[in-house]
């Protein structure tokens, strides 16, 4: 079970996690404005989105000690650096990074809901988004010859829900935060 000082650590940190949503949201809107992106494109929007998700993600872990946290992010960021190593990669590769990507995410994201449903309220919000990520990846691994705009929008999909579900989280633990007025440097 996780301690009341990795709550207070995230709840620190909370506009870390809101900057990780409002940046899924972007990346969302971006992928429906252009739905006919090349593919290239799309790789290279999607590996900055990774690299730059992935590196919130690390620094999250890394500063409420959790592992499954850092693990997410070091994916993430390889994920990311992948796409920019091997630009020339094809849409079924991509995809099945992206629902690989997903499924591990999305089961860390219901874990780390688990292990700190008696620490924070609204714990729900983490396991839907954790549901969400998964749904996504199993999705793109089922019906892999989908069009490029039909895997644009289930992505652009995703990241809009995805984002908006971080910020809500975002704000409960600045709420926390402000509720039980204590700092990680603070004990309980």
């Amino acid at each position: 079970m996780a301690s009341v000082p990795a709550v207070r650590d995230l709840a620190d940190h909370w506009w870390i996690v809101l900057l990780r949503g409002v940046l899924a949201i972007l990346f969302g809107v971006l992928a429906f404005a252009w739905p006919g992106l090349t593919v290239a494109l799309l790789v290279l929007i999607w590996g900055a989105y990774a690299l730059i998700d992935g590196l919130f993600e690390l620094v999250v872990g890394i500063r409420a000690k959790y592992g499954a946290l850092i693990v997410v992010g070091l994916l993430g960021i390889a994920a990311g650096v992948l796409t920019f190593v091997w630009p020339a990669i094809t849409a079924i590769a991509l995809l099945w990074i992206i629902a690989f990507w997903a499924i591990f995410a999305g089961v860390m994201q219901i874990a780390a809901a688990i292990r700190l449903r008696e620490e924070i309220r609204g714990e729900w919000l983490l396991i839907l988004s954790g549901i969400c990520t998964v749904a996504l990846g199993v999705l793109l691994l089922r019906y892999p010859s989908a069009g490029a705009v039909s895997i644009a929008w289930l992505i652009a999909s995703f990241a809009v829900a995805w984002g908006i579900l971080l910020v809500i989280l975002a704000f409960r633990l600045k709420g926390w935060k402000t509720r039980t007025g204590r700092t990680a440097a603070q004990p309980a």
